[in-house]
């Protein structure tokens, strides 16, 4: 990371006028849904600047609504940090954690005549704030004594109310040009057992109230956090102004992480895995942090990506294919090469009296991942693109297939005798192997499995799930109609059986790119993670047009 941006300066002259002794910063995630790319980039920042300073990070869940957490949300992102690499400072911490002071705090509040009990409908409470145009309104609740305020806050607390019926609000200023500060609630009511205080308390603070004083508390020193919460920050200042508290954490804002053909909202994907779109939040097509590890991203690349995005605050969209690059290059150093065959056709050597043994290495520049040996028997198979066959190749066109010469990968030159039919689709094709050959003519390459090598594979492949590059603007249910309904794409081929051994769990297929290996009762799936970077020129038929 860049440490000359503006949020090192910031520090630097923190630290210059010795404003704190020790850099704290913290990730705070409402464990409502599984974090996303977007997440990646705030971990990695808040991480790597206590690391930078020698500080400390925490980790720290904001579970002050208990209608939308869950135990597995908690449990994946746990997981998702640490599988980015990533140590927080002693135990987990909490919102909940401070529950006791949160409640404390709004009594003060209350006595400084700075918050009071509504009754108003929560309808009432968006109409009654008004908007940028119009300026808000005093609600009718907002002069009730501080003694009537206290008896009505501690009933709020013993259950006496109702969900809705009644809330604590700031009282600030409804006619402030920043709507946040329009006397915003402070306190709800919400009777849903709570994971980790279970039935102890039913009113609960909102996220603006719980947030600044729970960094105060920590001592965190840098609450950085994206733009969406800048114009918080003065609403956190009057909070923590108004309870007398001596801790204030410096508050700096960065943009947030868009990717074209993506989506990150919560709200959106739990639309799609409500309508079967997908099936869960670790869905290879999304971008959550569990769903690039299931489809085969490693933690480096995600991590050397968000490195080269620095820190700033200009709002962006950043395509898709440069977090590729990064997952491209980490894999081309870790991944041995085989050959499989997606779109497989049967061919016969004619000519070939034994099998050959043939050894190559399973890296072109790395040795320690071994070799293997591979067998050419007379029966094998080969792809259909190869050879420029597709479904709508005409029989007046296969003949001009005759004759021609192709050099089996890391074997033999061959060419085609014939081309058996059955129902007018292709049955085989008989081949034979070169016996003399111009060793400095070049020949086209053509992958290949042995047919006795060879164990039936299942190949998936994963397209954009929107068709649509900036996906984010539409705020609506309008999302949908950009759905790619040919996402996911499935064929049958063949690999070699060997790879049923083999404990690495991705692989290059030569030619067609990363692939990610799962076995399940014996049947192997090879699901594609991403391309190869440039398309070979083996896709590149003969000058003879088929």
């Amino acid at each position: 990371m860049n440490n000359k941006n503006f949020i090192y300066k910031k520090i630097n002259e923190d630290i210059k006028n010795k404003k704190y002794k020790k850099i704290i910063t913290r990730f705070a995630p409402e464990p409502n849904g599984y974090l996303h790319i977007g997440h990646a980039k705030s971990i990695f920042i808040n991480f790597e600047i206590a690391k930078y300073y020698n500080g400390i990070c925490n980790l720290r869940f904001d579970d002050t609504n208990p209608n939308t957490i869950k135990k597995k949300y908690i449990n994946s992102i746990i997981k998702d940090i640490k599988w980015l690499g990533y140590k927080w400072n002693k135990k987990i911490k909490y919102a909940s954690d401070y529950f006791d002071k949160y409640y404390y705090y709004a009594l003060i509040l209350i006595k400084k005549k700075l918050a009071y009990i509504d009754e108003l409908p929560i309808k009432k409470i968006k109409k009654y704030r008004g908007n940028f145009k119009k300026k808000g309104k005093n609600s009718p609740f907002r002069n009730r004594s501080i003694k009537d305020n206290i008896i009505l806050f501690k009933k709020m607390k013993k259950g006496f109310f109702s969900e809705k019926k009644i809330c604590l609000r700031a009282k600030i200023n409804m006619e402030a040009k920043n709507i946040i500060l329009r006397d915003p609630i402070l306190y709800r009511i919400k009777y849903t057992k709570h994971i980790k205080t279970k039935n102890k308390w039913c009113i609960y603070p909102t996220y603006d109230f719980a947030h600044c004083i729970a960094d105060s508390i920590e001592k965190v020193s840098h609450s950085l956090c994206t733009l969406e919460f800048q114009n918080n920050k003065i609403l956190y200042n009057w909070i923590l102004n108004n309870i007398n508290i001596k801790h204030k954490p410096e508050q700096y804002e960065f943009s947030r992480l868009n990717i074209t053909n993506n989506i990150t909202s919560k709200r959106k994907i739990n639309i799609l895995i409500k309508k079967k779109i997908i099936n869960k939040w670790n869905d290879p097509r999304l971008m959550t942090i569990s769903g690039m590890r299931n489809k085969g991203y490693t933690n480096k690349s995600i991590l050397d990506f968000c490195k080269s995005l620095g820190i700033s605050k200009q709002e962006s969209i950043i395509n898709i294919n440069v977090i590729k690059n990064f997952l491209r290059k980490d894999l081309d150093k870790i991944s041995p090469r085989t050959m499989g065959i997606i779109n497989p056709i049967k061919l016969i050597l004619t000519n070939i009296k034994k099998k050959k043994n043939i050894y190559i290495f399973n890296h072109p520049n790395n040795n320690n991942l071994g070799k293997r040996k591979i067998h050419l028997y007379k029966k094998i198979y080969i792809d259909k693109k190869d050879i420029n066959i597709n479904k709508n190749i005409k029989y007046n066109k296969l003949k001009l297939l005759i004759n021609n010469k192709f050099k089996l990968k890391y074997s033999e030159i061959i060419y085609i005798k014939n081309i058996i039919l059955n129902k007018k689709k292709i049955k085989y094709i008989k081949c034979k192997i070169l016996k003399k050959n111009n060793i400095k003519k070049k020949y086209k390459i053509i992958h290949w499995i042995s047919k006795k090598d060879s164990i039936k594979t299942k190949f998936i492949f994963f397209k954009y799930l929107f068709k649509k590059n900036n996906i984010i603007k539409n705020n609506n249910n309008k999302f949908l109609k950009y759905l790619n309904k040919k996402s996911i794409i499935k064929k049958i081929g063949y690999i070699n059986k060997d790879i049923l051994n083999n404990k690495n769990k991705i692989f290059q297929l030569e030619r067609e790119g990363y692939f990610k290996k799962k076995i399940k009762n014996n049947n192997i799936i090879f699901r594609k993670i991403i391309s190869l970077k440039k398309k070979h020129n083996i896709y590149k038929i003969w000058k003879k047009k088929i």
